[in-house]
């Protein structure tokens, strides 16, 4: 099932996207009957109180950064007013001359979820979606820290919709595009800890409540975006998920 968030006269809640029309989950809100995609307002997937981000969690982009294999996930955080949806404008800060894609499957966790097993993972996930780790590389270099390189507004882009009938990750396919053209490509196949693995592994560190975002790494090939260009992350099942690049001062003003 497709679900996405939407807002319709006063209420604001998630639904069940069936081609043009939309399904209210929520039956207490007394929309028992399905609503034309065009009489309401698609919002932004989660209102997450935390996004956390896992670094080198593909072989194959250790191997193309020369790092080693993390014995454990390497986990860092991207504000929640990072946070835009599938076709809003990414910012190109003035502050950085390298801001960089990095295409990544995102898992959107559904209930509160605290020292889950393996095992029991998966029952706390409500879907997977696409993502954009966008990262200001050279203010990454600059500082050692992620916080200002990664937290930008504009800079994580998820959507277009929640998967939530994909519960088995084995080896999909994910492809990052710039303009029409290939950047990045991977398989999940290729993750080091996988997308349960890594619930289970954050929620044994700290508490993962609802609408709360795990980006689960990026695959080779990642690489500079620039004012005027359109990247789209393709995940095979899940979706594609397309944004528009604007310079600081187009968005301003």
């Amino acid at each position: 099932m497709r679900v996405i968030r939407v807002k319709h006269r006063d209420l604001i809640f998630y639904a069940a996207l069936e081609g043009e029309q939309v399904t209210a989950l929520d039956r207490g809100i007394n929309l028992k009957e399905p609503i034309p995609l065009d009489q309401v307002s698609i919002i932004p997937l989660v209102v997450p109180t935390k996004i956390i981000c896992v670094g080198l969690n593909y072989h194959a982009h250790a191997i193309e950064l020369g790092k080693t294999v993390p014995e454990e996930p390497l986990l860092f955080f991207k504000p929640p007013s990072a946070l835009i949806g599938h076709g809003q404008a990414i910012v190109h800060p003035r502050g950085s001359e390298d801001v960089h894609y990095e295409g990544e499957l995102a898992v959107v966790i559904g209930k509160p979820c605290r020292k889950a097993s393996v095992d029991e993972a998966a029952g706390y996930i409500f879907g997977f979606t696409c993502a954009n780790d966008v990262t200001a590389r050279d203010l990454q270099v600059k500082d050692g820290l992620y916080a200002r390189a990664k937290g930008f507004d504009t800079f994580c882009p998820l959507g277009p919709w929640l998967e939530t009938d994909f519960r088995v990750l084995t080896d999909q396919g994910i492809r990052t595009l710039v303009n029409g053209e290939l950047r990045q490509e991977g398989r999940t196949s290729d993750m080091i800890a996988s997308p349960v693995e890594l619930v289970s592994f954050i929620s044994g560190i700290m508490t993962l409540n609802p609408g709360d975002v795990v980006l689960t790494g990026t695959p080779p090939g990642v690489g500079p975006l620039q004012p005027g260009d359109t990247v789209r992350v393709e995940i095979e099942g899940v979706g594609d998920l397309e944004n528009p690049v604007v310079a600081e001062e187009t968005a301003s003003g």
